[in-house]
């Protein structure tokens, strides 16, 4: 089953995200090479592909796993916590109906 892997930045994380993107983006790189990965990206803090110093405030993760408590357990392990980046993450099953 697919599921949702909502997080929110704190203030100003921009630095804190660059300090341990490589990390973050390697574990979403497992997710892909296991066919796993639906989607998953960062929300820009302005309405710009590329926000600068702007920055971002959240991500989203849409991947497969056995169960809520496994999706859990592996948001519970991204650098970006570890780092301070998210100051909330929301772990939720999600239905992919389209496109089909």
């Amino acid at each position: 089953m697919f599921y949702l892997i909502y997080s929110e930045d704190v203030e100003n994380s921009l630095a804190l995200r660059m300090s341990v993107r490589e990390n973050h983006l390697a574990r979403l790189r497992v997710l892909q090479d296991q066919g796993k990965l639906l989607v998953a990206g960062p929300c820009p803090a302005i309405d710009s592909e590329n926000p600068g110093d702007a920055g971002f405030t959240g991500s989203l993760i849409i991947a497969q796993f056995d169960s809520l408590t496994d999706a859990q357990q592996w948001a519970d392990q991204d650098p970006y916590i570890a780092a301070g980046v998210y100051k909330k993450v929301t772990v939720k099953p999600y239905k992919k109906v389209l496109p089909a």
